[in-house]
């Protein structure tokens, strides 16, 4: 008998309409220039056809992970990408109908699991000036709840906890017996981590991604931490050869030579400081103190700017509906300097 899942039937999804070819893409959050040339073509010389051609081998790469972590192979999972590994946590740690409690707006794909597998997502809004009082989301912690999921710094509106308040967090947590999921794909554009929580306490978990600093989106390749049983539950859910020789390879690289990632860090640093020091100077009010994007409230219609920017531009943006004192405003991924220079000239012509 035919069958199909009416979960994934009525579940909503946007799949990505754009095509990048002639494009400056500043709206999926990438670094828009990349590694180096010189760095892709030393690491491509290691690459034989044994290499393409075998299975990938995940034991050496994760050891050079929790080498550069200051962990061990236990406390780590290897994924496709973050979001896998959120997935997955979401299926081993929450049941059906099960609370999953999580501030919003976020990273979507929380709310998107949460309704593939019937769990019920509640949300903890942000204040109206676009902050999030710690107090609005440990009310939410109750008895019931399965997971906590927030992120640090989070996507999309860009606020950190303090140590204070995740202390709060994690003391709730421990008395509801919640499991806590702390996305850190962020990690590097704001360097504070609570990662320690994940490698010293249990049902605490820390994702993280190569995906954004480290310049590896087209790779796939994420980690999950936590304590060793909890890690062992998300790799019971991975399917055989989860991640690719190819990500690993070039994730090794990059954190076994400092200078490689210092230059990412650099270089993402100069571009966001001209474009925090340009909108200032005119007159434009914008938000995201951490991560590599930034809310942008314009002079005029943000949707209309997205439009002209990508006809007249071929600069591709997101608009954003609702967002606080904003309102409807410009969501861009930061980058380094020159492309954050292509992009002011172009807001400035167009928006006025």
């Amino acid at each position: 008998m035919y069958y199909l899942n009416k979960r994934i039937e009525n579940l909503e999804r946007i799949f990505d309409q754009n095509e990048r070819k002639d494009y400056l893409r500043l709206d999926l959050n990438e670094n828009p220039g990349g590694l180096p040339q010189e760095f892709i073509d030393e690491v491509l010389k290691d690459v034989t056809p044994q290499f393409v051609a075998q299975y990938p081998e995940t034991l050496h790469f994760t050891e050079v992970l929790a080498n550069f972590l200051g962990t061990d192979i236990g406390h780590l999972c290897l994924v496709n990408g973050s979001a896998e590994g959120i997935r997955y946590i979401i299926q081993a740690f929450t049941s059906e109908n099960g609370r999953i409690v999580g501030v919003v707006p976020s990273y979507f794909m929380f709310q998107v699991y949460s309704e593939m597998y019937g769990r019920n997502f509640v949300k903890v809004p942000y204040n109206e000036d676009l902050t999030m009082d710690v107090n609005n989301i440990i009310r939410e912690m109750t008895d019931d709840t399965q997971l906590l999921i927030l992120l640090n710094p989070n996507n999309p509106m860009g606020n950190v906890y303090t140590d204070e308040e995740f202390e709060l967090i994690i003391q709730r947590a421990k008395e509801k017996q919640i499991t806590v999921l702390v996305d850190e794909a962020y990690h590097y554009f704001y360097p504070k981590t609570f990662i320690k929580y994940a490698l010293n306490d249990e049902h605490v978990f820390v994702t993280r991604t190569f995906s954004k600093l480290f310049s590896m989106a087209g790779c796939r390749l994420g980690y999950v931490a936590g304590w060793p049983e909890g890690v062992k539950m998300v790799q019971k859910l991975c399917t055989p050869h989860n991640t690719n020789a190819f990500a690993m390879k070039f994730a090794e690289e990059i954190i076994t030579h400092p200078n490689i990632l210092q230059s990412l860090i650099d270089n993402f640093n100069e571009g966001r400081k001209y474009l925090i020091e340009t909108l200032d100077a005119n007159g434009y009010q914008h938000k995201g103190e951490a991560g590599n994007f930034i809310f942008i409230k314009v002079k005029t219609d943000a949707p209309t700017i997205v439009a002209r920017m990508k006809e007249e531009k071929k600069i591709l943006i997101k608009s954003y509906p609702n967002v606080g004192e904003f309102g409807t405003c410009l969501r861009v991924s930061i980058g380094e300097k020159k492309y954050m220079e292509q992009f002011c000239q172009a807001l400035f012509e167009l928006d006025k």
